[in-house]
């Protein structure tokens, strides 16, 4: 989970560039009313879930479950350059996870990404590997929105200018809506998300003139 890990991360904003090049957000209190609702309508309704499906996977020893929530993910996600960037940081973290991990649950996703069977979308790759290192299923999930909202600040301070007090202040105001979305995550099983804002930024992204990131 640490921002070194050699996901690939650091490449994307999820929308956010666009966000800012088109004068969306621009300051820290218009991030956190974007990234607020991005997690309360997208992320933790949506890839929160298929974490905690992919942790349930490997919790019954069967991998099904988490190849549902792949490709699910995969259907749901409607803009080109959000399921690519999920699809390539996933097939990264999975590759480097099972070299390193012997769970016959890893080592068969791994296999499955590599010949296509299934998207390889990083919520679910880090689920699996984090239930198969012993997290607990709402630390997991808990886990995959923190990163995403360090992403989010990360890529912010590269666009505009909002300084790293404040995006630690917006961290710390953001920590109570991760914590309620991951116990409520672990519970549901149905994946839905409505983010239309959002979406348009990301499908605007590839039309810039100029970009820092890849999405």
């Amino acid at each position: 989970m640490d921002s070194f890990f050699p996901s690939g991360g650091y490449a994307f904003s999820s929308g956010l560039e666009a966000a800012v090049q088109g004068g969306a957000v621009r300051t820290g209190e218009a991030l956190s009313l974007y990234a607020k609702d991005f997690f309360m309508q997208g992320l933790g309704r949506r890839e929160a879930v298929a974490v905690a499906r992919a942790w349930s996977a490997v919790a019954r020893g069967k991998g099904q479950g988490a190849k549902e929530a792949d490709w699910e993910l995969e259907a749901m996600n409607l803009c080109r350059e959000t399921r690519m960037a999920s699809r390539q940081m996933g097939r990264q973290v999975i590759r480097i996870v099972a070299g390193q991990n012997p769970s016959s649950i890893l080592q068969d996703y791994l296999a499955e990404v590599e010949t296509g069977r299934t998207p390889g979308h990083v919520a679910v790759s880090l689920g699996l590997t984090l239930g198969a290192c012993g997290w607990e299923k709402e630390e997991a999930v808990a886990a995959y929105l923190y990163q995403h909202a360090v992403g989010l600040v990360s890529a912010s301070l590269k666009l505009f200018p909002i300084g790293q007090r404040e995006a630690q202040r917006l961290l710390d105001e953001w920590t109570p809506m991760l914590s309620t979305l991951s116990g409520a995550a672990g519970e549901q099983m149905e994946m839905t998300a409505w983010t239309p804002v959002q979406d348009i930024h990301a499908m605007r992204h590839k039309r810039l003139t100029m970009r820092l990131f890849r999405s």
